[in-house]
């Protein structure tokens, strides 16, 4: 039986969109497109260049390299 809640990376994107302003798609967007970076330089990018917090940033890379897009 599960609880219906959402767990893991993904519990952080409400979070995120409000924050940030922009849905999440965008920001999977974004990464994506970031092909041959590791997860750390990908997370640094999204810290530096979109201003997101580092667990913000962290939560949307560990989702888009997990394939879960």
């Amino acid at each position: 039986m599960t609880d219906g809640k959402v767990k893991g990376p993904a519990s952080y994107f409400p979070s995120i969109e409000k924050t940030y302003g922009q849905p999440v798609a965008h920001w999977i967007a974004l990464v994506s497109a970031r092909e041959g970076e590791t997860h750390m330089q990908r997370v640094a990018w999204l810290k530096s260049e979109h201003g997101l917090g580092h667990g913000h940033a962290n939560a949307i890379v560990a989702h888009v390299m997990a394939g879960k897009t």
